[in-house]
């Protein structure tokens, strides 16, 4: 048998310490936790050694780019459980570790305690530890002054006392030499803006921004309609892509194999011999009239946001200029995607020439980076590999850390959270199928729980160019509002396809698609037209601004209500310490029920107490709490949802 053989000195030569259970850590530090700029970022670690030794622990910190480290120390909390914290400001991509070792000064000042304690004679022990007053090396001017004075005093008294002194031990803790000192591996950590973790953003086709029966839309009439949008409440404005649209292959409206005349096509199908992902779609404008558009948004508190879409019309440029990076069948034609996807041509990711392909995609990224975008939506993703979007994300953030890249398919839930894991800022959810309240608790608790929310931040979509969900084919007022106030408090971040405020409904019969799809035409509205629910967007992203605890999705909790047919949960914030209570009906009758409170605390200045009161944050009304909870009414024709603010 062929064994690998360890000697004395191998063993003897190995780490004296053991760091285990490290948390966070998402895959054994295989992955990136996420955390936003500003926070404090909290690790945990069992840290151990045999014997009854005083140990020290640090926590480590850089940026990956940074040569030097910034370190924390550790605190011991019993039973070998360590903790420390660091706060990153700005964005980017960070590492961090732990530091233990042997504090043999402290170690020798336990044990003399001991003795003295007993009785016993510490006159030897007191040589020993004024040797060990040498080995101080490198300490700060102060703490120098203190090991010098208090080793003159013992020298000068010949008593043990001031080598106890405590002042002396803080000064040797960090002066002392660390012969055994343990470093952990390195563990890797994604730091975010703010805009990763909170934002309500506004899906529009830009096409369909004209006033004008007919007439196609460009960036002059998104413009005009930012200020609506921002009124509204929104601060992210997202576009579907804005690229030359293939003739070759181009959908007929309702997604017909066949256009007809005058047929804009689906903006997905990328490309012409005019451009490709680099090119502005002619009718929409000049980069001139981008830049405009991006510095509008700026003016009303919006950022852009680009659909980035990695595939081509079978009209790209890049058919003729790098066939290499297609595939292609035997009678020369390209190979396209099938079904309702034949007009468009997913590349060859694995080619010959995988760098040129990998790096143009790249760049064309770089190029709307370069124009003012700072939030991408990655269409159509899972049809690229994994190490392409890894490599795509730590590209893009080590040259632009601020930018967000968001994962938006509905794929397998494990792809859904492995592309999370590669560094997508924010993903895409099963929301809009999770209707009942033992489904939405069951998701949103899975995606609250440890690991998940370590690396998965949920944008709670509730419908999108493509998806219609039956819920909302009814029309009725009440259950878009239900759906929009579940995404926009159960997550920090949630989205609409522009529509859905004037409770836009009709469907392709037993299909969750919209009939007439903006996607293969062009369409004109009234946005003020009667019957809008435009003053309830309004309403509800004014108190998740206001209120930090909706700013956030991690701290989660649902309550047990005894209505089945209606959701309770309340969310928490520590910085400003902010409590919000939120009742939800999930059908239309008339709600009536007990909300229990009783075990529901509330931080004031650094105490819990329980909440004594609720005060509606849409109405300023105060509920006094009474035998541990209160009794509710929900009319959803009226609306579905009940916000509160927990007082103490």
């Amino acid at each position: 048998m062929n064994k690998t053989i360890q000697t004395v000195e191998s063993a003897a030569a190995g780490s004296a310490f053991l760091i285990e259970d490290v948390y966070p850590l998402i895959d054994g530090g295989r992955f990136a936790v996420k955390r936003i700029a500003g926070d404090r970022v909290e690790v945990w670690a069992d840290i151990y050694r045999d014997g009854d030794a005083v140990i020290g622990a640090a926590l480590l910190w850089r940026r990956e780019q940074d040569r030097e480290w910034q370190r924390e120390p550790m605190s011991h909390h019993g039973n070998d459980r360590w903790s420390g914290a660091f706060v990153p400001t700005t964005a980017g991509q960070y590492i961090y570790a732990i530091e233990a070792w042997t504090d043999e000064f402290a170690t020798w000042s336990h044990g003399v305690a001991r003795k003295q304690r007993a009785g016993a004679d510490v006159t030897l022990d007191a040589i020993e530890g004024a040797g060990l007053l040498t080995k101080a090396h490198g300490a700060r001017q102060d703490a120098a002054v203190v090991i010098i004075r208090q080793c003159e005093d013992y020298l000068q008294s010949g008593e043990v006392g001031p080598l106890l002194a405590t002042e002396l031990g803080e000064a040797m803790a960090e002066s002392q030499s660390r012969p055994d000192l343990t470093r952990s591996a390195l563990f890797p950590l994604i730091i975010d803006r703010d805009k990763a973790r909170f934002g309500a953003w506004y899906q529009m086709m830009p096409r369909s921004q004209s006033r004008i029966p007919g007439q196609h839309g460009t960036l002059r009439d998104c413009i005009a309609r930012v200020p609506d949008i921002a009124a509204m409440g929104f601060d992210v404005l997202y576009f579907t892509p804005i690229h030359p649209i293939g003739h070759t292959r181009r959908k007929g409206r309702n997604n017909a194999q066949v256009a007809s005349a005058g047929d804009p096509g689906s903006p997905y199908a990328i490309g012409t011999m005019e451009g490709g992902h680099d090119a502005l779609h002619p009718e929409l404008g000049t980069i001139e009239d981008f830049r405009a558009l991006v510095a509008t948004c700026l003016e009303y508190g919006l950022e852009l946001a680009l659909d980035f879409a990695v595939q081509c019309s079978p009209d790209h440029p890049w058919l003729t200029q790098h066939p290499e990076w297609f595939k292609w069948r035997p009678d020369r034609s390209v190979r396209t995607a099938d079904g309702p996807y034949s007009d468009i041509v997913i590349p060859d990711f694995n080619s010959v020439d995988r760098p040129g392909l990998w790096n143009a995609f790249r760049d064309a990224m770089l190029f709307w980076i370069d124009h003012g975008v700072t939030i991408f939506a990655i269409d159509n993703h899972d049809t690229a590999p994994l190490p392409f979007w890894e490599w795509l994300i730590r590209d893009i953030r080590r040259r632009h850390p601020e930018v967000i890249l968001f994962s938006k398919t509905f794929a397998r839930p494990k792809l859904m959270k492995g592309l999370a894991k590669l560094g997508f800022a924010q993903s895409f959810t099963y929301f809009p199928w999770r209707t009942s309240r033992w489904e939405l608790e069951q998701y949103l608790g899975e995606l609250t729980r440890y690991p998940e929310r370590d690396f998965y931040r949920p944008n709670l979509f509730v419908n999108t160019a493509d998806l219609l969900p039956y819920h909302l084919q009814s029309g009725e007022a009440w259950a878009f509002k239900s759906r929009l106030a579940l995404a926009a408090t159960l997550s920090g971040n949630y989205g609409i396809f522009g529509g859905f405020e004037l409770l836009e409904h009709e469907a392709i019969p037993g299909r969750e698609e919209y009939l007439d799809s903006e996607k293969y035409q062009i369409k004109q509205r009234d946005w003020d037209r009667p019957g809008n629910i435009k003053p309830y967007f309004t309403a509800l992203n004014r108190v998740r601004n206001e209120n930090a605890a909706l700013r956030q999705t991690a701290n989660l909790r649902f309550l047990g209500v005894e209505d089945g047919e209606s959701i309770a949960f309340a969310k928490e914030a520590a910085e400003p310490a902010n409590t919000v209570i939120v009742v939800i009906a999930l059908s239309r009758h008339v709600h009536e029920f007990w909300l229990p409170l009783g075990d529901v605390t509330v931080d004031v200045g650094g105490q819990r107490q329980h909440v004594t009161a609720l005060e509606n944050l849409l109405t300023g009304e105060q509920s006094r709490i009474e035998w541990g909870g209160v009794r509710l009414r929900i009319d959803p024709e009226r609306d579905p949802a009940l916000l509160f603010r927990g007082l103490a």
